[in-house]
């Protein structure tokens, strides 16, 4: 079917239609597949119109809202989906020197988590594909992955948006620590309940601590006080390396200061399980090869139980 209209126009043309039509389509409007491409919304726009106009077909039904497709479009997508794919398969297939990757590749992740794990992983990327350019955005709030032209993004705990899709790179365990000073002074609680009697450093007394209430038993949220509390989690990591109390953290955070001996973790047999570490990215179907190398490198690292005991 496409290939029934390709002496109407040069290749490239044709190629940037087909381009700007399985963007727009997968991420759902013209502003999301404008920033892929580095364009306007308004070039998305025009391509589009010229590649409808061309099939004689209506592709996309486009309002101010959203996007939605045709029983053609739908149809036409799935054939422009192989064929970029197989494209980029056969490019990849002759390059020299090996498998070598291209493109613009846009990544969001936790800006604390970020900063410290992606960020080193990014850079190694890099260095081994350094045809592809990196766009990083480090943020704690949920990003709109198709709206925003988000190719990738890292996120830690229960996935609860189903129109995703999610790979799981790894698990990630918290867990109560303090500086070797401040048990030497007050000692270590024994138990959750033990709690109340220690300075627990919080991001608010109205979130608790996940612990288990027995060993193996049910996980509850421990409501927790102290004299300290702060909306910001490194600063409460500062503060219990400074020995001014407990602090309920993430192994990413603290795992080099407890192989060190500058922390150490208790109640560690009520620990609550660990959480997953995911990939989240639009679609499964015909990932950008730059994109499935990107996720199988940070695979490789957070699936590694001792990269969080070294890191």
């Amino acid at each position: 079917m496409i290939f029934y209209f390709w002496y109407q126009m040069t290749a490239m043309d044709q190629l940037k239609q087909i381009e700007a039509f399985v963007n727009s389509a997968t991420r759902g409007s013209l502003s999301a597949a404008a920033r892929v491409e580095g364009v306007t919304p308004a070039v998305i726009g025009r391509r589009l119109d010229a590649l409808e106009a061309r099939l004689g077909v209506k592709l996309l039904l486009r309002t101010t809202r959203r996007l939605s497709l045709t029983f053609e479009g739908q149809s036409f997508l799935e054939e422009c989906q192989r064929i970029l794919t197989d494209l980029v398969n056969a490019e990849t297939a002759v390059s020299l020197g090996g498998l070598r990757v291209g493109g613009h590749l846009k990544i969001s992740a936790p800006a604390g988590f970020g900063r410290k794990h992606v960020v080193p992983l990014v850079e190694s990327y890099m260095h081994e594909h350094p045809e592809v350019r990196v766009t990083l955005d480090l943020s704690d709030r949920l990003v709109d992955l198709l709206n925003e032209g988000v190719d990738c993004a890292v996120r830690i705990g229960e996935m609860l948006d189903s129109s995703l899709v999610s790979s799981k790179l790894g698990e990630m365990r918290r867990a109560v620590v303090a500086s070797p000073a401040y048990v030497d002074r007050n000692g270590a609680p024994a138990t959750p309940a033990d709690l109340h009697l220690h300075n627990c450093l919080s991001l608010g007394q109205q979130r608790g601590w996940l612990l288990r209430d027995v060993p193996d038993g049910e996980v509850v949220s421990v409501k927790v006080s102290g004299n300290l509390e702060c909306n910001d989690g490194a600063v409460l990591h500062e503060w219990a390396l400074a020995g001014k109390g407990l602090a309920w953290r993430s192994m990413w955070e603290v795992g080099a200061d407890l192989a060190s001996g500058r922390l150490v973790s208790v109640l560690d047999d009520y620990a609550a399980p660990p959480m997953g570490i995911f990939a989240v990215f639009p679609q499964r179907k015909n990932l950008p090869l730059r994109v499935r190398l990107f996720v199988d490198h940070l695979k490789k690292a957070f699936g590694d139980s001792v990269y969080w005991g070294a890191a």
